[in-house]
């Protein structure tokens, strides 16, 4: 579920033209998204932006945090509304810069600090079985999330993208996918695997997921029917891509989301085609 961006091929651009007004608070906040997760069960759609969490199921989106921290890092967890994050302290936050690893108990309105305050800043983190995965400079894994070990893996991850019902991990790399399925310990590249920015395991309610997406930094999207190892290309995305998430229905069907610069987009045939998902 959860997903969180290192640019690798991202463009912007301005045009001159006549004032426009300055966008609202929320405007400015949701176009800087770097995670985002959504509720199997109710659809709930979170995103971790550079001025907290918020919740996008309508619009406008709602606020969620107490306070503002800029959530670089952010991963949905097998207990409902527990979240872990990283990042760094907005105005008023008592925490320390870098946060470190942060854990919500109440749905993402406050954080605490579980460990590494002050040395890391999670821009790549998940949750793969029991196993926290998150990146910053180093890739680490900790099973409580205060004790951690490096990997000796030497790539460095756009996103990862793990789930708390498998073992199985995917990394994003500007080389190709890698892919672990025991939890980030070892890791192996996929052969022809798409060169995609953002990645995302179907979370499930009931099985294990088996389906994966990826969106390459051009829009193209790609759906994995075996979480990773083989892909298939679907449809485009448009916009600026900032992150992605899916769900695997009871029957097999699969949702797709996609936060964008201007919105977020929901797809509900495999990734061929996406509409607004705000209503």
């Amino acid at each position: 579920m959860s997903l969180l961006a290192l640019p690798l091929l991202l463009t912007g651009c301005t045009s001159a033209g006549s004032p426009t007004a300055e966008p609202s608070p929320n405007a400015a906040a949701l176009s800087h998204v770097h995670g985002i997760s959504v509720d199997p069960e109710s659809s709930r759609i979170l995103l971790a932006t550079h001025d907290g969490l918020y919740d996008a199921t309508e619009d406008p989106a709602v606020k969620i945090s107490d306070s503002t921290i800029d959530l670089m890092g952010f991963t949905a967890t097998a207990e409902p509304n527990v979240f872990y994050a990283s990042g760094h302290p907005g105005p008023g936050s008592s925490l320390p810069n870098p946060v470190g690893l942060i854990r919500s108990d109440d749905a993402g309105k406050t954080w605490e600090p579980v460990s590494r305050a002050g040395e890391s800043d999670f821009h790549a983190l998940t949750v793969s079985g029991h196993t926290i995965v998150a990146f910053d400079g180093q890739l680490r894994t900790s099973t409580d999330g205060t004790n951690w070990s490096t990997s000796p893996a030497t790539f460095t991850p756009a996103v990862l993208a793990g789930s708390p019902a498998s073992t199985v991990l995917l990394a994003t790399t500007e080389n190709g996918v890698q892919r672990s399925t025991d939890s980030g310990t070892t890791w192996q590249a996929v052969p022809q695997s798409p060169i995609i920015q953002f990645a995302a395991i179907a979370a499930s309610t009931h099985k294990a997921p088996t389906k994966a997406i990826g969106v390459e930094p051009n829009g193209t999207v790609h759906v994995s029917p075996d979480a990773g190892a083989t892909w298939a290309t679907a449809g485009t995305v448009e916009g600026r891509v900032q992150a992605i998430t899916a769900v695997e229905g009871d029957t097999g069907e699969l949702t797709i989301w996609v936060a964008t610069a201007t919105g977020v987009q929901v797809s509900t045939d495999d990734g061929v085609t996406f509409r607004p998902a705000a209503s």
